[in-house]
């Protein structure tokens, strides 16, 4: 199979942006460099910076909309990047469109990166970023009972894991989770996980991300569900789902696999592969897809947080 021949056209300029051998030091440089169109913010969204205190400080931003009066719904975002690379940053253009738009507050947070950080320390900041959420949530104007997660590719990940979490610790009830293209199966042994040729994060990148982020634990048998969700047995019980992916990503079998085992399970769940479509399609925000998938994203969550 030549991967390139299914890529939509209309991804061209995506093409070798990540290079077939994906290094640490490569990384280094990526993490200098932004991938994303510096975004048009106003004044209609609210920004205010946080930290959350403990052994580390978990800093988070809280996106509000500025005529936005008593307790909103709130998506709580967890970017993407590997476990590698990224930045709260990349949430800033996803809520001043949808803050406003569904009458939501969004709360990023900046989790560390590996592999200076390995698991499960990167989870660990995000499930106390969610708990000062909810510790705070009258403070904050957030309704308690419509909390949800929200994650693109490695945030994706986490924010499965992370409602994995929250189901065990049984601290605080999650809403929705929001799964875009996530990063789930540290095995990579999905078909689609092997192919030559992927564009934007190819087998290369994925095997770095995964190494750097289980550290010790990689390719071994004792990776737990919390650090790679698809190894997860049992998904009852957990929050309804909307799962994304493009037809032409390496995590395309292993995010429909895990949207079908939370159906299996019980769990509603909205599942959309966009044929043609890479991994980060988000990347060209003009795109069918993207302005497609956006919709599709806005109209669910917004199913998500009506009373």
């Amino acid at each position: 199979m030549n991967v390139r021949d299914l890529l939509d056209p209309e991804f061209a300029p995506l093409a070798g942006l990540v290079p077939d051998e994906v290094t640490a030091e490569l990384v280094i440089a990526m993490r200098s460099t932004s991938f994303l169109t510096p975004p048009q913010l106003t004044d209609a969204v609210v920004r205010t910076e946080h930290s959350v205190p403990g052994d580390h400080d978990v800093p988070v931003r809280v996106h509000r909309p500025k005529d936005a009066a008593g307790l909103l719904p709130c998506m709580y975002s967890i970017h993407g990047g590997g476990y590698i690379i990224g930045s709260y940053d990349m949430d800033d253009p996803v809520f001043e469109r949808v803050a406003p738009k569904l009458g939501l507050l969004g709360v990023s947070v900046e989790y560390r990166l590996a592999p200076e950080t390995p698991y499960p320390d990167p989870l660990e900041d995000c499930y106390r970023g969610l708990k000062w959420v909810y510790d705070n949530a009258a403070d904050l104007g957030v309704d308690p009972s419509r909390i949800g997660v929200a994650g693109t590719s490695a945030g994706g990940g986490l924010a499965a894991a992370l409602a994995l979490l929250a189901r065990d610790r049984a601290e605080m009830p999650l809403r929705f989770q929001l799964l875009d293209c996530p990063m789930l199966d540290d095995r990579q042994h999905t078909w689609s996980s092997r192919l030559d040729g992927l564009e934007v994060w190819n087998k290369s990148a994925n095997a770095l991300g995964w190494r750097s982020y289980l550290g010790e634990l990689y390719g071994s048998v004792d990776v737990p569900h919390y650090a790679a969700p698809a190894r997860a047995t049992d998904l009852s019980g957990l929050p309804p789902a909307f799962v994304s992916v493009g037809g032409v990503d390496g995590f395309l079998a292993e995010d429909v696999d895990y949207a079908v085992r939370l159906m299996q399970a019980g769990v509603p769940t909205e599942l959309h592969v966009y044929p043609g479509a890479p991994h980060g399609y988000a990347l060209l925000p003009d795109s069918a897809v993207a302005c497609q998938s956006r919709r599709d994203v806005e109209g669910w969550l917004a199913r998500q947080i009506a009373r």
